[in-house]
């Protein structure tokens, strides 16, 4: 509801600015223009989301998923030590990190649900340190192909679309880094 307010009030703006400054054509013609490509962006993302939401799904049916999942069932046990022992969550987790791996946000949207409500149905109505793990590496979460950028880039025009993964890797090593301080550091407090 906010953020229709926030848009609304925007848009208002913009159109009061306009005619009273007399550009009233130009803000319709940007108008016009921004919608062509807004739409546009859309359907290049779409088609790169397509693509990459298909190799997960062929990464699932070869296997290949379940091998990521214990590759990574290590190192998510330590995070996740309260719900090491479901094998459900864990699966669920360890789809929902590879999936932001591949800068897949929309494809990891769901999974981290799916893994959000197993863990919610064990700790009650009070988040778990894990569920808050959980929140907190999938909002910070590492990318190693960053393809919603690399598309919305591409789509402006880049030619090389994909020259910000040294930046990317890192912004995303020190977020997930201090993401997971952070919450180790307050469910000792908490717990105290």
């Amino acid at each position: 509801m906010t953020m229709s307010v926030i848009w609304t009030g925007m848009v208002v703006v913009s159109i009061l600015c306009g005619l009273a400054t007399g550009r009233g054509a130009q803000v319709a013609a940007a108008a016009v223009e921004g919608t062509g490509a807004a739409v546009e962006l859309c359907l290049s993302i779409a088609g790169m989301m397509c693509l990459w939401t298909g190799i997960m799904e062929i990464m699932r049916c070869a296997g290949l998923a379940e091998k990521l999942s214990r590759l990574l069932r290590p190192v998510l046990k330590r995070l996740y030590p309260d719900v090491a022992d479901d094998r459900g969550v864990m699966d669920s987790i360890s789809a929902n990190v590879s999936a932001n791996l591949l800068g897949l946000g929309n494809a990891a949207t769901p999974l981290g649900l799916e893994a959000a409500r197993r863990m919610s149905r064990r700790s009650g109505t009070v988040a778990s340190d894990s569920l808050c793990m959980l929140v907190v590496c999938n909002t910070a979460s590492i990318q190693l192909i960053p393809t919603t950028v690399a598309t919305v880039r591409a789509a402006a025009g880049s030619n090389t679309p994909f020259d910000i993964l040294p930046a990317v890797w890192l912004a995303s090593a020190v977020s997930v880094g201090v993401g997971i301080t952070a919450a180790k550091i307050c469910a000792r407090i908490w717990r105290d």
